[in-house]
């Protein structure tokens, strides 16, 4: 091969550092970006908190344009009643061509985007600045809950040393998943005596005891059929019970105390689990029933609640009539951070070019303020479409949701699809229906005898509706259901019902089955 030389010209998106960080906030959830933000203002000294409140209006977005003064910079969205963070929706038939967006700007790779200014919000009447993770910092563990009831038992050093030590082993779920044997091994060294390895269960033991019978009941039990006999014991123990009541909790230990019962339990099978216990049909689905209403799960309502916890990014109001209801599409005025630079760094920094380190602090200030401005603006354009495309849903509900893909969107308001991806991850929208990620809005299109589409969350809410309503001594198979939705005119095969009916976490028929 000659060698030579050859211009060939390509385009090519150079990620600056500026874009970078765009990016990555645009994906990060609202808890991480407050851990975000508090990790820029201990870093940054240009950086700081706007805590102070006026009575001027929030600016429009269309305003954002107008650099008005360089040491007023805020992140912050207009609040409930602004016009920066709400748009109505009418119910009558709306097109793309009648929504201009919100008036924020384009998204666009252009470093001068991120240079400049954002304009100052002032702090609303009311506004919380109370950072969201914080708001779950009062609630008791499950180990909490536990070793504050172990403070009143007058317990021995080495038995209060045990129970301690079995409430750090126990899952989220309050099982304890190890043996004691196995607990005591982790305790002891190689070489330790029989005798000693025997003792340490022992004081185990006389331990798990205790600790079985803290609240919540059903705590510390080492497998399910344990949990829920610990629960009925102690409801058993309760006074003033009524003999039928007392009949209701005896059968029910008899089938907890049954290995090969749970799973005729999972099946609802009451004839074989009367056969089993030696009990009438009767008394076995009374003791289903009251099964039913125990917890198998009794330390998950602790576990972790700052994961669980769910704060809204958008929050979606209705207003007008029931003949004409509206939708108002507004941020969350308490998860944006309200920043600003610091405006007497700023001032003593401004025209000098002998400190071109604390220069680049000051520009990173302001980009940073500058992307989580730009991180907001596109959820709510986004959350915005969203509303106007599935107005169906908030006015009937999932039978009504439109099928709706990502790259309609985006090719709606002019990003890329992977914009709409990450603003639709881990964000949430608060409705008068329930709040609902971001990303529950789209799905897939499931055609129909009559040519339109129908949405897959439509489909699936019409197959749990299905379910609900069979008769539970013959439920529906997953073919039986694929065809009563051929009958209403939407094209469903049977294995697509069952990854729907799956997804749903529904059982299957023979589970289904009352007998």
């Amino acid at each position: 091969m000659k060698p030579g030389l050859s211009l060939r010209v390509a385009q090519q998106l150079a990620l600056t550092p500026q874009l970078q960080q765009s990016i990555r906030l645009l994906q990060l959830s609202t808890l991480e970006l407050s851990g975000e933000v508090e990790q820029m203002l201990a870093d940054n000294p240009f950086l700081e908190r706007d805590d102070e409140g006026g009575d001027a209006a929030a600016p429009t977005p269309a305003d954002r344009g107008e650099r008005t003064d360089e040491n007023a910079i805020d992140s912050g969205a207009a609040g409930a009643d602004s016009t920066s963070a709400e748009a109505d929706f009418d119910a009558e038939p709306l097109t793309p061509d009648d929504w201009d967006g919100d008036g924020s700007v384009d998204i666009a790779p252009d470093d001068a985007e991120w240079g400049g200014e954002a304009p100052a919000r002032q702090r609303e009447a009311g506004d919380d600045d109370t950072d969201p993770g914080e708001r779950v910092g009062g609630q008791e563990s499950l180990a909490e809950h536990l070793l504050r009831q172990a403070l009143t038992l007058r317990l021995a050093p080495e038995d209060a040393a045990a129970l301690r030590f079995l409430i750090g082993s126990l899952n989220d779920d309050g099982y304890l998943e190890d043996s004691l044997a196995q607990l005591a091994a982790s305790l002891t060294e190689d070489g330790d005596e029989l005798e000693q390895m025997q003792e340490l269960v022992h004081r185990l033991t006389l331990a798990l005891k205790l600790l079985q019978s803290l609240e919540p009941a059903g705590v510390g039990a080492r497998h399910l059929a344990e949990c829920l006999t610990l629960q009925l014991r102690s409801r058993q123990a309760e006074r003033a019970l009524a003999p039928q009541e007392q009949a209701r909790i005896a059968t029910a230990l008899r089938i907890c105390a049954r290995h090969d019962a749970v799973e005729l339990l999972a099946r609802r099978d009451s004839r074989k689990l009367a056969q089993l216990v030696g009990e009438s049909e009767d008394a076995v689905r009374a003791a289903m029933t009251l099964i039913g209403r125990l917890d198998p799960k009794p330390g998950r309502r602790f576990a972790d609640v700052e994961r669980q916890i769910v704060v809204p990014d958008v929050i979606v109001s209705a207003v007008g009539t029931a003949e004409r209801p509206r939708f108002r599409v507004a941020l969350n005025p308490d998860v944006v951070p309200r920043l600003r630079v610091h405006e007497q760094y700023a001032s003593a920094l401004r025209g000098s070019d002998k400190h071109p380190a604390l220069s680049e602090r000051l520009q990173e200030a302001r980009w940073f303020i500058r992307n989580i401005q730009q991180r907001f603006d596109t959820i709510l354009r986004v959350a915005n479409a969203i509303v106007l495309r599935q107005r169906d849903f908030f006015i009937h509900g999932e039978l009504a949701m439109r099928p709706l893909i990502q790259r309609e969107l985006a090719d709606e308001l002019g990003v890329h699809e992977s914009t709409i991806s990450r603003v639709t991850t881990a964000k949430y929208m608060a409705t008068p229906r329930g709040t609902f990620e971001l990303k529950y809005f789209f799905g897939s299109a499931l055609g129909t005898e009559s040519g339109s589409h129908a949405s897959s969350t439509a489909v699936r809410a019409l197959i749990r509706q299905l379910i609900e309503a069979e008769d539970r001594a013959r439920p529906l198979s997953d073919a039986q259901i694929a065809e009563q939705l051929k009958a209403q005119g939407i094209d469903c095969a049977r294995r697509t019902v069952a990854k729907y009916r799956e997804a749903l976490r529904l059982p299957t028929a023979s589970l289904r089955k009352s007998h």
